[in-house]
């Protein structure tokens, strides 16, 4: 018997062992701008697999970066936005459903986050459709500090969080509040461009800033995790 138990826990290590990782997902944003390539955690799941249907199903298309606030974000995913007229308030469209946090430690707001918008509620859910790239600023160690005491309710920013926020920089005070599922590999320098278009008082850009996505193929998925592997894009 304890013969056959060890054969089965062998048996079921080599399994583990043998277990594909799971493929990570890559998708195209081009914009006015040029082009941003970003990559969606495993590690989130039900955001992933909303996006990528999303995308996929063209719900996207046409959509405008509605709400672009320079050093803090660029804010898209409003079905609204398609066709909207000049000085239309945008913010408020979506799907008839939300998706629960995903909130971890581990995925903060570091620049070239991609994060889900969401309105004020309880279980800090998700917006169906709304997204965010973080753009951000560069803080000092003391900054964090300050942002620790008024704002973390007793939470402290990790080292990894500290040396990113104190080198590319990020949004940290939106920490274990709003759901990280994604992050930039390539096109920082398009956010930054989008990030400095001038605004009108609803935080729209003046110029509209349109949107079209598209999931990679593995083919060029595992190419791009090549170049990633090789030091070839910023991860």
């Amino acid at each position: 018997m304890k013969r056959f138990l060890s054969l089965c826990i062998l048996v079921l290590c080599s399994f583990s062992l043998w277990a594909k990782a799971p493929e990570v997902k890559f998708v195209e944003l081009t914009t006015n701008k040029g082009k941003i390539l970003f990559k969606l955690y495993n590690e989130t799941p039900l955001h992933r697999d909303n996006f990528i249907k999303l995308i996929r199903g063209k719900y996207f298309e046409g959509q405008l970066f509605h709400r672009v606030i320079a050093n803090f974000m660029i804010q898209g995913g409003d079905p609204d936005s398609k066709g909207a007229l000049s000085g239309q308030a945008l913010g408020n469209g979506g799907p008839d459903y939300t998706i629960p946090a995903e909130i971890q430690d581990g995925l903060f707001h570091k620049k070239g986050a991609l994060g889900a918008a969401r309105d004020d509620n309880p279980g800090k859910e998700s917006s169906g459709s709304q997204f965010y790239f973080v753009q951000g600023k560069v803080f000092s160690e003391a900054g964090l500090d300050s942002l620790e005491t008024l704002r973390m309710k007793g939470r402290t920013f990790s080292a990894e969080q500290r040396q990113a926020y104190t080198s590319v920089g990020g949004t940290p005070h939106l920490d274990f509040n709003y759901t990280v599922f994604g992050e930039l590999v390539a096109g920082f320098q398009v956010v930054d461009a989008i990030a400095a278009e001038r605004t009108d008082k609803l935080d729209r850009p003046e110029i509209d800033q349109f949107i079209r996505m598209r999931v990679l193929s593995k083919g060029e998925a595992k190419k791009i995790q090549k170049l990633i592997q090789a030091g070839k894009l910023i991860q």
